[in-house]
């Protein structure tokens, strides 16, 4: 083979690479929605089936104003577990609920409770799954499109302290960003930072 051939082949072999590290690095970095439309992003998110966050939630009353941070995990068969991370006293705290029983396991002084035949997270207003559910069987939703990201919403008539849900989605990497829920009044109830998030 002659001088320029093997110069050729060089060139081709360093674009594969080049080529390889770049798809791995925008794998890496979640940016795998480029090429998918608004409509494709936002059926991926109503078809979750199981996802593990990182969440950071503040919930607001008429009394006052509580943050926390967690750990949801969502398996398939509606199989849920939650951690709490902070605040400090409510640390070690998990509750697993199997679509039937949940489970309360205090770390701290060593103790597990169960209630059976439960109806726990079906209504949780702090879960992503309970957002896409109502979302699904919801007559009142709408979708804002922006250019960055896509928010769903609904609204609830049935609920007067839980009446607007928002969740924010990211056009580029395909995930929830954020959950906003509000009263009658538009008045923020609960704030759901994603903060990490990894679905499935």
């Amino acid at each position: 083979m002659n001088k320029k051939g093997v110069i050729i082949i060089g060139i081709i072999i360093l674009i594969l690479i080049i080529s390889a590290i770049l798809y791995y690095n925008f794998s890496k970095n979640g940016n795998t929605n480029i090429n998918k439309t608004d409509e494709q992003i936002v059926q991926d998110i109503l078809n979750i089936s199981s996802y593990k966050a990182k969440v950071e939630i503040e919930v607001t009353s008429n009394k006052n104003s509580n943050k926390y941070i967690v750990k949801q995990e969502l398996k398939r068969g509606n199989i849920s577990k939650q951690e709490v991370i902070e605040p400090e006293n409510l640390a070690g705290i998990i509750t697993e609920y199997d679509g039937k029983n949940l489970k309360i396991v205090n770390n701290r002084l060593n103790l597990t409770t169960t209630y059976e035949n439960y109806e726990y997270i079906v209504n949780n207003r702090l879960w992503l799954d309970s957002f896409i559910s109502e979302y699904k069987n919801s007559s009142s939703t709408n979708t804002i499109v922006e250019e960055n990201q896509i928010i769903l919403e609904i609204q609830s008539k049935d609920d007067i302290y839980n009446t607007y849900k928002r969740l924010y989605i990211d056009k580029k990497t395909g995930k929830p960003t954020k959950m906003t829920v509000a009263d009658i009044n538009k008045k923020m109830t609960a704030y759901i930072l994603y903060s990490e998030i990894e679905i499935s």
